[in-house]
């Protein structure tokens, strides 16, 4: 597609962040017809496809977490509390975002109009914000249990509550701003999806500095936590199996925690990195041209987290694996407790 510039007036509900050979921008909208111009029909089927993927098994497998949580109560345990949270997150992610997504994708334009783009931007944001400080919430809690940074402070059902509240108020605070005028919610990369605007410059909303506060405050911060927690975690794993370095359980424990941690930080990374880079690279580079289709690719991960989140921190822990089974009619009875839990007893035995 001839790039040409026409000194277009900025559409207030979406912005084509290529220049396109037409004098009447708004009859190429992303809300009014097909989005041809950007893609071949077989990236709309894709794309369609792979979000209807995430949307039936991510909303299945949270769906699952809730059922099981309510029905179990071994899993009611105040230390399980932000996982139901993260479910939660999650689920609002593929309810809303992935279906709008893949109904969309099908369609090879977002067929709900700007008001749903709004609504579709906003949920989706927040539930990806929030699903994103659980993430940190939850390698907090366990640097609070496991490490016991503040001596005989013990973590309680309220404080549980706490911090799942914290989590909703931190994705409030990231995901309101786009619907009071810094930044805005429009169609992303191929036009079938929303999500803040990252391209346009010099204008009203003041998009640079809402991508650098999100940068900031809903990435660097968190993944911080999620390094200096978990890198304490293993620190005093590590000191407990030196002190019993004849206890094969208690090794076998620390190799364990330490490839889950690997996976939990990996993960965490594979969801927000495209995301965050992207959103920088786009800042940073105003003007430059960039493939609509890379563009795609941070939201379909930062979506697709509603699939695989859940996979590391809920079907890895055997308590709530073994009720899901059970639950399923495919058996599963009562298994030892998850890593965390036994790394809690491992510790309890090392240096103070």
């Amino acid at each position: 597609l001839k790039q040409v510039n026409h000194g277009h007036e900025l559409p207030e509900d979406f912005w084509i962040p290529i220049a396109l050979d037409t004098n009447n921008i708004t009859s190429l909208s992303p809300f009014l017809v097909p989005q041809d111009h950007l893609g071949g029909s077989g990236i709309f089927y894709s794309m369609a496809g792979f979000m209807f993927f995430v949307f039936v098994v991510g909303t299945a497998i949270n769906t699952l977490t809730i059922a099981c949580t309510m029905k179990y109560k071994k899993l009611r345990s105040h230390l399980n509390y932000i996982l139901l949270n993260l479910a939660v997150a999650n689920l609002l992610v593929s309810c809303v975002g992935s279906f709008t997504a893949c109904c969309s994708f099908a369609s090879r334009y977002f067929i709900f109009g700007p008001l749903a783009c709004k609504i579709e931007g906003f949920m989706a944001t927040l539930g990806g914000m929030v699903s994103l400080w659980s993430l940190a919430v939850v390698a907090f809690e366990r640097w609070l249990v496991i490490c016991k940074p503040l001596g005989n402070f013990v973590f309680k059902p309220d404080h549980a509550i706490a911090c799942c509240v914290f989590t909703w108020v931190f994705g409030l605070i990231a995901s309101v701003p786009p619907l009071v005028g810094w930044s805005r919610y429009i169609p992303e990369g191929l036009q079938c999806s929303c999500g803040p605007d990252w391209y346009t410059t010099n204008n009203k909303y003041n998009n640079e500095t809402y991508v650098m506060f999100l940068f900031c405050f809903c990435f660097a911060v968190p993944f911080a936590t999620i390094v200096f927690c978990y890198g304490q975690l293993l620190i005093t794993l590590k000191m407990a199996a030196k002190a019993q370095a004849e206890s094969a359980s208690t090794q076998k424990a620390e190799r364990e925690v330490t490839r889950m941690v690997v996976v939990m930080v990996l993960g965490f990374l594979v969801c927000w990195m495209p995301y965050a880079s992207f959103a920088v690279w786009v800042v940073n580079n105003r003007g430059q041209s960039f493939d609509l289709r890379l563009a795609t690719i941070p939201s379909c991960f930062s979506k697709a987290s509603a699939v695989y989140n859940p996979v590391i921190y809920v079907l890895f822990n055997k308590q709530f694996r073994s009720s899901m089974m059970m639950m399923l009619g495919m058996g599963g009875g009562e298994e030892e407790s998850s890593t965390t839990q036994s790394v809690t007893e491992v510790s309890k035995v090392g240096p103070a």
